[in-house]
């Protein structure tokens, strides 16, 4: 979080744009609730809202209320950080919150030394039960409640100011509180402007610097002639979270973009009259309606988890009304087959994805169909099989990954020890999904590199239970236990070789090498390109 991090640091942190007026204009609220207002006349905040949200969450140590759910900030702060700049990370525990259930989480197989050396070298580290109970990490908020150093210095085992440490801790203390001293310049717009102009400068100000990204710059020249827009967009995102989508506002925007102009891109959204936005945005609205419902019951994709990238929400939603929602049912399985294929092979995560896009919205314009869309992707690609090859070097991050969890929920994948379905909506940390290492890094550690043991063909889907029990554990060990119980039908779901002289870790390279002609066999029966 640079916002603490660059002040700690003695750096610049940007400044704040404010608004001297009492136009009636749009208003978003404060996610941390100001107390009383110091100036005499009402001032706007137009920029700097989130630096702001943040800081004074971690000062005063309150909980942050975002979509009416409250999300506390706490972050630590190592007193033994090195003298470089170091960045804040987060990290997730498994048994954490609750509410982030739709996601496929790691397995915690790395060793603890190479966790703890990486956390070592943070100043600031987003909190985790674990880094608090380590001496030389306090909480921000806690320092920030006293101007005393002793509670902090005793905890981290300094005892004496004959310790090296005794200076080098209270002085790092001092800078940390000096935080609240920090003053941010000020730029306050005149009463004299309109909205129209202080919209304009907005824009202009955030386009040299790149602050922004371009969605948000369309919402403010949307919302200057459209006024009320902003709670109209947000009523339809919160109504696609609800139904399991939660997508950021800035593809709603791009899709009513996409149904306004017949292409993707913000350039145009300012010149654009507000009647053809309102009537873009009806129409976008019933065809994001569209996408989901396609997605979730023709394609069985019911999480954003499992997209390699939005984008095809858009398309989909275009292609919709385009046929005015009106598909045979040929068309409507070829549809589903180029959602899947362009899923897989990752359709707007190649090049320039926005000119991907419009490459499809133009297709669609112009009266193409599903045949259409795949003699594009096919274009792009090449095959739309999946090779074994293509899976080589591949790790969770990839589209692939995605859609071997879709053709193993197809075949049947269970829990190895539970027997529940693999899903991404399982509560509790016993049986939340994760991705296990059939080969545990720890086996693999000295003769494999971290990449090598990354690989997609050493991964597999369990409940969170299931992981922690078999820990470290080669799969020569683990694996003759589940088999005894369940026979190897878990395994074979998740096309995970079986054959004893596969399982030791010198078989590394013949293991993966055949479970990726498994997987890939399961793949391309799932995708229909077998």
């Amino acid at each position: 979080m640079s916002t603490i991090l660059l002040p700690y640091r003695g750096y610049p942190s940007g400044a704040i744009l404010l608004w001297e007026t009492d136009e009636s204009v749009p208003l978003q609220e404060f996610a941390i609730e100001q107390q009383r207002n110091p100036y005499q006349s009402t001032r706007l905040l137009l920029d700097g809202q989130q630096r702001l949200t943040s800081l004074a969450a971690v000062i005063r140590g309150e909980p942050v209320n975002v979509r009416g759910r409250k999300k506390p900030i706490e972050l630590l702060f190592n007193l033994e950080h090195p003298e470089q700049l170091a960045i804040v990370t987060e990290v997730n525990e498994d048994g954490g919150d609750e509410e982030d259930d739709e996601r496929i989480e790691d397995e915690i197989d790395s060793s603890e030394d190479e966790l703890q050396k990486r956390f070592d070298r943070m100043t600031f580290v987003v909190s985790t039960r674990k880094l608090e109970q380590l001496p030389q990490w306090v909480k921000v908020s806690e320092v920030f409640k006293t101007d005393s150093d002793a509670p902090f210095l005793k905890r981290a085992g300094v005892t004496s100011f004959e310790d090296p440490r005794y200076e080098k801790y209270s002085q790092r203390l001092a800078r940390l509180r000096s935080i609240r001293k920090y003053v941010y310049r000020m730029d306050v717009l005149e009463r004299k402007l309109s909205y129209d102009e202080v919209t304009e400068i907005f824009v202009r100000v955030n386009s040299l610097g790149a602050k922004l990204r371009s969605s948000d710059l369309a919402l403010a020249q949307i919302t200057a002639k459209w006024r009320g827009a902003l709670k109209t967009f947000q009523g339809f995102q919160a109504q696609c979270e609800k139904g399991g989508f939660d997508l950021d506002l800035g593809l709603h925007l791009k899709n009513l973009v996409a149904f306004a102009t017949g292409q993707s891109r913000f350039l145009t959204v300012g010149s654009q009259p507000v009647e053809t936005l309102q009537q873009a945005w009806k129409e976008s609205v019933q065809g994001m309606e569209f996408a989901l419902n396609f997605l979730k019951s023709n394609a069985g994709i019911d999480s954003p988890a499992l997209l390699s990238s939005p984008f095809l929400l858009v398309t989909l939603g275009y292609y919709g009304q385009k046929r005015q929602y009106q598909i045979a049912a040929e068309e409507a399985e070829r549809l589903r087959h180029w959602v899947l294929i362009g899923n897989a092979k990752g359709r707007y995560s190649r090049g320039s994805s926005e000119t991907l896009l419009d490459q499809n919205l133009a297709t669609l314009r112009q009266g193409g169909g599903a045949d259409e869309l795949i003699d594009r992707l096919r274009l792009q690609v090449g095959r739309l099989d999946v090779a074994p090859e293509e899976l080589e070097g591949r790790n969770q991050r990839s589209a692939l990954f995605k859609t071997m969890f879709l053709a193993f929920r197809a075949a049947g994948a269970r829990d190895w020890r539970s027997n529940l379905a693999i899903a991404l909506d399982h509560r509790g940390s016993n049986h939340r999904l994760q991705f296990h290492h059939i080969f545990p890094k720890a086996v693999l550690k000295g003769a494999y590199t971290g990449r090598e043991a990354d690989d997609i063909a050493n991964l597999a889907f369990v409940g969170g239970r299931t992981n922690r029990q078999i820990s470290d554990k080669a799969p020569v060990k683990y694996f003759p236990s589940i088999i005894d119980k369940s026979g190897t039908g878990p395994f074979e779901a998740q096309c995970i070789p079986t054959d004893p002289a596969l399982l030791g870790a010198e078989a590394y390279k013949s293991y993966l090498a055949e479970r990726r002609r498994d997987v890939s066999r399961r793949l391309n029966e799932f995708l229909g390109t077998a």
